[in-house]
């Protein structure tokens, strides 16, 4: 193992941005000091940080890195390692593969493929359907991350539409239940508005109206009263609409809540306008949707009421994204392009460096019970990113590592970089170069 000494960075740590020097031995972060208070240990490598921003690596709670079966769209060793081209140290992936993540065995395999070849750390989810709620139960709360709940959108029997079933889950469940929260039948009730009108050829920009925000609010709101009469802990995933805003509180503190929320980075970035440009490339589920529920989202992060900046990665073929609406498939890949996206918003003035590491770092190790990561602390793993918030880079397909090979930001100009990624203690992005043979770890979940 090793021992690095990073030196005179700006820390960005709970609530706090502050110049200091920070000391990694092995997998642990040893101390924390001002600039020069830590002597530089024998052997050590030293990063000299003067100018960078030093923050817990980020976390994110949602991905879809399509192994098994969707393995030439991306697979996990391809998507984590542009997840930590982007400063991201910690993954949890949804169980719509093929096989589906919907019993002990399927999801135990995955954890084999993860610990294989994953280049930054894991955890994944169990699926649930209408008929595999016993099955469900038996997951371990110390070391899987929830439960994903598909209330619209889904994919083969993964949509989960019984009330019996529903009720059982919500009763039962003693990890979170993380949910995809859209009507389906108001959202079939659209599709047939449009395709009267349309036929086959809906423009994308009928994307929204079809998978509406009452469709949202509908399937948003029964979750949450699932959960207020079972008490379950429920995290509801990518929120698009300013209505759901009124189902959430800043209040009491994050550790406190039962009911918690999720903005995705592509409904901060986007609004409605960009389907003109953007086209499939943008068609998300749910739908990026108005300038106004754009802007409600970001107060939502800003006032407490969203507690967790995520991704949804999901990649899909540029083929797969040419054909016509309805036969091209919903999300897009994002991880090696979060974080940077996120800071662009802070050099906007719209969020705050202190926001965004909470709401990317933080927040998902306490809203999870992540043992001992999420935070620049002493004794805790090292997952870290150092960035330079003035190195203006443009996205072309030269520095896409996506397996899908594109990316909605292609000819974005990001004021910042990531210079270096740290998981575990171990450098597994450097300026570009990264090290492929570094394996990360399954998390662990204080519960």
């Amino acid at each position: 193992m090793s021992t690095i000494l990073i030196r005179n960075a700006s820390i960005i740590n709970e609530g706090k941005n502050f110049r200091g020097d920070l000391l990694i031995k092995d997998e642990i972060i040893s101390s924390i000091g001002s600039p020069g208070q830590i002597k530089v240990p024998s052997g050590a490598k030293v990063i000299e940080a003067e100018g960078l921003l030093l923050m817990p690596g980020v976390i994110d709670d949602q991905v879809h890195f399509r192994d098994p079966g969707l393995t030439y769209k991306g697979d996990i060793f391809t998507e984590s390692r542009a997840a930590a081209a982007g400063g991201v140290t910690s993954f949890m992936d949804m169980p719509n593969t093929n096989p589906q993540t919907v019993t002990i065995d399927a999801l135990n395999e995955k954890y084999k493929t993860g610990s294989e070849k994953s280049l930054i750390n894991y955890s994944f989810y169990i699926g649930a359907t209408n008929t595999n709620i016993s099955e469900v139960m038996k997951a371990d709360p110390s070391s899987v991350c929830g439960i994903k709940l598909f209330m619209g959108s889904s994919t083969g029997n993964m949509l989960v539409d019984n009330e019996n079933a529903l009720r059982e889950l919500f009763s039962k469940a003693v990890i979170p239940i993380t949910a995809h929260c859209e009507d389906e039948p108001t959202i079939r009730k659209n599709i047939e508005i449009y395709r009267l009108k349309y036929g086959d050829d809906v423009p994308v920009k009928m994307h929204p109206l079809i998978r509406s925000r009452e469709a949202c609010f509908l399937s948003s709101s029964f979750a949450v009263k699932l959960a207020k009469e079972f008490n379950t802990r429920l995290h509801i995933l990518h929120l698009s609409t300013a209505d759901e805003m009124k189902l959430f509180s800043s209040e009491p503190p994050l550790e406190q809540k039962r009911i918690t929320a999720e903005v995705c980075v592509h409904h901060l970035w986007f609004d409605d306008s960009s389907y003109d440009e953007l086209g499939n490339l943008i068609k998300w589920n749910p739908a990026i949707k108005t300038r106004f529920d754009r802007e409600a989202l970001i107060a939502g992060v800003n006032n407490n009421l969203v507690d967790i900046i995520a991704t949804d990665h999901a990649p899909h073929t540029i083929e797969e994204k040419k054909n016509s609406y309805f036969k091209a498939p919903s999300g897009g890949p994002l991880v090696q392009h979060s974080l940077v996206a996120m800071l662009e918003l802070w050099h906007s003035r719209i969020f705050s460096l202190e926001k965004l590491v909470e709401k990317m770092c933080h927040n998902p190790a306490i809203l999870f019970n992540i043992k001992e990561r999420g935070f620049i602390r002493e004794g805790y793993k090292a997952d870290l990113c150092l960035v330079d918030p003035d190195n203006s880079w443009r996205v072309t397909k030269d520095n896409i590592l996506y397996k899908c090979g594109w990316s909605p930001f292609e000819g974005t100009t990001f004021k910042s970089k990531v210079v270096q990624t740290i998981v575990n203690g171990t450098i597994v992005y450097d300026n570009g170069e990264i090290n492929e043979n570094y394996r990360g770890q399954r998390l662990v979940f204080n519960r």
